[in-house]
């Protein structure tokens, strides 16, 4: 069964390969982690929308690294190619997550080993030109878990569509994210798992007198309430409950803020918003500080782009790396 046949009922923490949503480039994890519309000469931004994949792209390669938390790192790559008899752009990527080593217990608490969890998905991109201004483009990818003995893999694919009117200094864009099932599951039972299938819109707008844009985006419009609820679980006293949220809280939780400034050519400066984020961080009767805030910042040089994000998880930081560069030494 595929996911897109009952996304909408997903709820919030139930489905599998959850590491699909990490962001896997310095610019989009300073934009707030999601954004669809705010491309630039990235090509690592079309990692998580493929109609981003442009002919200026040619020969391009994304290289990135975050230093996460507790220990866990992300790499990434992606790269982009474009074939003018086609008149299409193809592009390829790989996100890879290493959670360290673990220790291995049984059921009474007893280290018997360690092992080594691992996370990543290969895809392959493609996107074409429309009319001039618009651009669609699909997404196929091989995803794979392993936990130790628990291991699971599955195929999806992601759909885009891009609006694009330059003199205007405005994107917007349409995407359906993750639309496949898993190949195997995890305890071989054959019971398949929901993937974390996600519609995004989105709209970047920059300014004709100033050197400023703005993006606005949406995820997981397929559900109006996307807070996190463990069917397991209720609060308690104290604690909000998954059913108690306002309409205001459900809306503002799909949004995500993003801007970015050009104070020169060769400098980039970005920050975001991830308003779900905040509220999935934020504990109760503690200090919540800036969760749920990122930012950023970007050299710009002809021949090779340098970007680094970080963001806020209660007292802790990420440090996100990337480089883009042509691989021929030509000019970005």
């Amino acid at each position: 069964m595929y996911a897109i046949s009952a996304g909408g009922q997903t709820l919030g923490g139930n489905a599998v390969f959850g590491f699909l949503k990490q962001a896997n480039t310095a610019q989009l994890s300073a934009l707030g982690g999601i954004n669809i519309t705010s491309g630039g000469k990235d090509v690592g931004m079309s990692f998580h929308n493929p109609a981003l994949l442009r002919k200026e792209m040619h020969r391009q390669f994304n290289t990135s690294f975050n230093a996460f938390i507790a220990g866990i790192s992300n790499y990434s790559i992606s790269a982009g190619y474009h074939l003018e008899e086609a008149k299409t752009s193809i592009g390829w990527g790989i996100n890879y997550l290493n959670y360290g080593s673990i220790d291995q217990t049984d059921a009474a608490g007893n280290i018997i080993g360690r092992f080594n969890p691992r996370d990543y998905v290969v895809q392959v991109m493609a996107s074409r030109n429309h009319k001039e201004k618009w651009w669609y483009g699909a997404t196929i990818k091989f995803i794979h878990s392993g936990y130790g003995q628990f291991r699971s893999s599955g195929l999806a694919m992601d759909i885009g569509l891009n609006y694009h009117d330059p003199d205007k200094g405005l994107q917007a864009g349409v995407t359906v994210k993750n639309i496949g099932t898993q190949l195997n599951t995890y305890d071989g039972s054959g019971r398949k798992e929901e993937l974390p299938f996600d519609l995004q819109a989105g709209i970047t707008k920059k300014l004709q007198n100033a050197p400023v844009q703005f993006s606005l985006t949406f995820h997981e419009l397929h559900r109006f309430n996307n807070f996190y609820n463990d069917t397991l679980f209720r609060a308690g006293e104290g604690e909000d409950d998954f059913s108690k949220k306002n309409t205001l809280q459900k809306i503002f939780n799909h949004i995500v803020l993003g801007a970015q400034f050009f104070p020169d050519e060769k400098i980039e400066i970005s920050t975001g918003y991830h308003f779900q984020r905040r509220q999935e961080l934020n504990g109760f009767n503690i200090t919540n500080g800036l969760n749920g805030f990122s930012a950023g910042a970007g050299i710009l040089l002809p021949k090779l782009q340098v970007r680094y994000a970080t963001g806020f998880y209660q007292r802790q930081l990420f440090h996100q790396f990337s480089l883009n560069f042509n691989l021929k030494g030509e000019n970005l």
